[in-house]
């Protein structure tokens, strides 16, 4: 006789989001695994004396989405310092970072974007200073790679800087920091073991009520991953985490003997995190064409060379490489030292970003196997006169981002945030009603890029990823369809996370 379930999901409208999309009306789950997914009156028959039963009331249930590049401990800054994102000026960021508690040691904003102010310029020592003359005070912009910092930040870090990292104005620093010299700030404001469990418990709150389930978290010099386990230990982890290592740790891992994919259910390693540019907000991202607005085509933070060092090595070691690369040049780079090593689809090498992308780079996605792990709510600046229009020009803007024609090519398609914001159904909204056809994906497609796709980016596609007997329980419910809904997806409200069959979000009362 077949056992009961521990939980029934029913009168629901679910979509497996598998290879084919098939619906089904109720989702049975024993011991944190789907065991039936099928018409009510089928699933019906795995109702035992115990069985909980929930009724949806009509609502979407799919997978789980899975965030393949976001930064939680960055997302749980956002919460507990100012939250510069909906900011829309200079003058009201000053204001939000005001507003914190005098008693902090370190006044700290996050997530700012001036290009979409009308005064469209980055935030100076002068506007931080007003803030603050005595604690130092820093403006994180949304892309992490640029900041302002008032003139004490400058005082205690200035010699930790190099200076071709640092704006000047007739010799003087403006407060508009870049790449090493942000690495800086965030190397003085590393929280303790306490304070990081707080960001991070933070954080997977946020993360289940935007429905999210898994996340591959790029970790950088931070005391993250033993929190991480100490949480799973200590019963208080419930999203699963894959732990992307900063290539400072490659020395440490290879001494322990890890490798991607080592882990329990929870917790697992996933792969060596680098860089190769920068940003296009920075104008560090490493373009083969000069900027539209400005000189130069933008920096190498890590050299083609140490690249293809680096690369090599990890692989050799079983380990999966992450590598963040924006511009055209960059893309180029990594794509060589990927390939270099015989056969990186096996070990689902990843390019994180890819948005100035050529034509014949994305055959090479596609013949090679590589992931390209892409951020749809990117998108944003995709809008005519946006950012991408500002720093790359109409015909280059219109070949940022081209997610259909990555996946019509062949090529694994995987989405995160890079926490900008961490929101999957945002950033499914903004691939659905992109701005250019290569960008634009279906409501499925868009979908499976945050489930199955993101899945497979981590090894995780026979036991994540879509709703099918003999994978983990881990759903989203949706309060709408976004088939129904597909101008306004952005607002469809989450009703509910599940997690290995547990409900660690209910959202049907709010």
């Amino acid at each position: 006789m077949t056992a009961p379930a521990d939980v029934i999901f029913t009168n629901a409208e679910i979509h497996t989001l598998a290879e084919t999309d098939e619906t089904a009306e109720a989702v049975a789950v024993r011991d944190g695994e789907i065991v039936r997914v099928d018409n009510a009156y089928e699933v019906d028959f795995l109702e035992g004396v115990e069985t909980e039963v929930i009724d949806l009331d009509g609502r979407v249930l799919l997978p789980g989405f899975i965030d393949a590049h976001t930064h939680l401990m960055m997302v749980g800054s956002y919460l507990v310092n100012a939250d510069l994102s909906d900011a829309d000026s200079p003058a009201d960021c000053v204001e939000l970072l005001a507003e914190l508690d005098a008693d902090r040691e370190w006044v700290l904003g996050y997530g700012f974007d001036e290009s979409m102010w009308e005064e469209s310029r980055y935030l100076t020592r002068d506007d931080l200073d007003s803030v603050s003359e005595t604690r130092p005070v820093v403006a994180f912009r949304e892309d992490m790679h640029t900041a302002s910092v008032n003139s004490e930040a400058l005082s205690r870090l200035r010699d930790e800087m190099p200076d071709e990292d640092v704006e000047t104005k007739g010799g003087e620093p403006t407060g508009v920091i870049v790449e090493d010299a942000v690495d800086a700030i965030y190397e003085a404001i590393e929280p303790d073991a306490e304070t990081m469990r707080e960001l991070l418990l933070s954080a997977q709150r946020d993360a289940h009520e935007k429905g999210i389930t898994g996340v591959h978290d790029m970790v950088r010099r931070s005391r993250a991953p033993e929190v991480y386990r100490r949480l799973e230990l200590d019963g208080e982890l419930s999203l699963r985490v894959r732990i992307n290592y900063w290539s400072d740790h490659i020395d440490a891992i290879e001494e322990i003997g890890l490798q991607t994919n080592h882990g329990s259910e929870f917790v697992r390693t996933g792969g060596i995190k680098t860089f190769t540019d920068g940003s296009f907000g920075g104008r560090t991202a490493k373009l083969s064409e000069p900027y539209a607005d400005g000189e130069g085509t933008g920096q190498w933070v890590v050299s083609p060379e140490e690249l293809d060092e680096l690369v090599t090595r990890a692989d050799d070691a079983g380990l999966q490489v992450t590598a963040h690369a924006i511009g055209d040049e960059a893309i180029d780079a990594t794509l060589d030292a990927f390939c270099e090593t015989g056969d990186p689809g096996a070990m689902r090498h990843r390019v994180e970003h890819v948005e100035l992308i050529t034509d014949e780079q994305i055959e090479r996605f596609a013949d090679s196997g590589i992931v390209a792990s892409v951020q749809p709510n990117f998108l944003k600046w995709a809008q005519e006169g946006g950012l991408y229009d500002a720093r790359l020009g109409e015909e280059r803007r219109k070949r940022t981002n081209r997610f259909r024609t990555l996946l019509d090519a062949g090529a694994n398609l995987a989405f995160g945030s890079d926490c900008m914001p961490l929101d999957p159904l945002l950033g499914i909204h903004q691939t659905v009603n992109a701005p250019v056809e290569a960008q634009q994906l279906s409501v499925t497609e868009a979908l499976r890029a945050y489930t199955h796709g993101a899945a497979y980016a981590g090894f995780d596609e026979n036991r994540l990823g879509t709703v099918e007997n003999g994978k983990k329980a881990d759903f989203v419910v949706l309060d709408g369809s976004p088939w129904e809904h597909e101008d306004d997806i952005e607002d469809i409200g989450v009703a509910m996370t599940v997690v290995d069959g547990d409900v660690v979000f209910d959202g049907r009362n709010d």
